[in-house]
């Protein structure tokens, strides 16, 4: 029997309890079985939650988080736990979709990696953040995030 690319995976299949902080929330990742192949993979977490390290308010945003994986594949359930920490977590916008992409990016070494934190409006004035690794690759389809200038969001 050959050995499962998926045996190391503690959290997927089973109850999870929601991490108390991003440092203490675990990422979980597999061997890229396609990694010969230069594709995109896309999360997106639409009702993404912080809060203001000031005021202690829960802030929202809109992530996009878009690599090309190289040796590995982040597991989906370790990635939304990881981003679940941040409900009790205080620190302002650039901070929280910086840390993420830093986070993923030193987690799974990808060829590639970018993230868009579209934050809604706190006193009138909605913050995005951009971050990304490097040039986008040639020879991928990298669609646009998709996410339209503030105007209500929908």
């Amino acid at each position: 029997m050959t050995k499962s690319i998926y045996q190391n995976l503690t959290q997927l299949g089973g109850a999870t309890v929601m991490p108390e902080s991003p440092e203490k929330a675990v990422l979980e990742r597999v061997t890229n079985p396609q990694a010969d192949v230069s594709y995109n993979v896309r999360f997106t977490a639409p009702e993404f939650t912080s809060l203001c390290p000031m005021t202690g308010q829960p802030d929202f945003a809109h992530l996009v988080i878009d690599y090309v994986p190289g040796d590995w594949l982040v597991e989906s359930k370790s990635l939304k736990l990881f981003l679940g920490s941040f409900r009790n977590h205080g620190a302002f916008h650039e901070d929280c979709t910086v840390s993420i992409a830093r986070r993923l990016n030193d987690f799974l070494a990808p060829r590639w990696l970018r993230i868009g934190g579209y934050w809604y409006p706190r006193g009138g004035i909605p913050i995005d953040v951009f971050w990304q690794t490097g040039a986008m690759p040639d020879g991928v389809w990298i669609p646009d995030q998709g996410v339209p200038p503030y105007r209500g969001r929908g």
